[in-house]
């Protein structure tokens, strides 16, 4: 079996031998990186399973690394923060991340919040799947893919793992906790308000108005659902 490959992108030298020692003790892969641009040219030549990438970084800031990263890596990304604000935790979340975790944190919890992201499925669905359409909206489970009026719509995998739940039973309304089980996995450890985050940056790809949806409609107090074409 192959061992999960992890990049630890952090500029703190001993910070990154501590996390080094420790997942290889786990029996994991590590790479490692101490800026942003060294960090993407792993994820394009060595593409890790896990990126485990800190905000503060000198050039290139965890944020700019994870939205150009997001362009061509799907790879599972938690971010790591020394402040608590809640703007870190949404900006992270908005551009593409899976998870975060705030310093100082235990080990203990880094390796758990790994292992609970690669149980997650990748797929919402099945290999036998047909595609989806809704209007001029268009997914391919098989594929992966999302195409609005005929043009690619690049979607993260729990960005996509969400619409393919909701578009393959329109009109039936998902609590948080349900998408959350769908796209994160039941093993997920976290705020199940992290759904609303990435709906809203899945929202703003699909060009989708909450106000007036065409596709994704918010049921006040309860959760989310597709919307059934008339």
């Amino acid at each position: 079996m192959t061992a999960t490959r992890v990049l630890i992108v952090d500029d703190e030298a001993p910070m990154v031998e501590l996390l080094r020692v420790y997942l290889e003790h786990e029996g994991m892969e590590v790479l490692a990186a101490g800026d942003g641009l060294t960090a993407l040219d792993l994820v394009r030549d060595r593409a890790p399973d896990v990126i485990v990438l800190d905000v503060m970084l000198p050039g290139l800031d965890g944020f700019e690394v994870l939205r150009r990263a997001r362009t061509f890596s799907d790879a599972y990304v938690i971010m790591l923060t020394a402040r608590a604000e809640e703007i870190d935790r949404i900006v992270g979340l908005s551009v593409g991340a899976d998870d975060y975790l705030v310093k100082p944190f235990s080990l203990r919890e880094l390796v758990a919040r790994i292992q609970a992201l690669l149980r997650r499925p990748r797929g919402a669905t099945g290999a036998g799947d047909d595609a989806w359409r809704a209007g001029e909206l268009a997914v391919d489970p098989r594929r992966r893919s999302v195409l609005l009026r005929g043009a690619p719509v690049l979607l993260t995998v729990i960005e996509f793992d969400m619409l393919a739940s909701l578009i393959r039973e329109p009109g039936i309304v998902f609590t948080r906790q349900q998408l959350l089980d769908r796209a994160w996995g039941v093993d997920f450890v976290g705020d199940e308000h992290v759904v609303d985050v990435h709906l809203a940056n899945l929202r703003r790809k699909l060009g989708d108005d909450p106000t007036r949806p065409d596709f994704i409609e918010t049921v006040r107090g309860v959760g989310y659902r597709f919307r059934e074409t008339q």
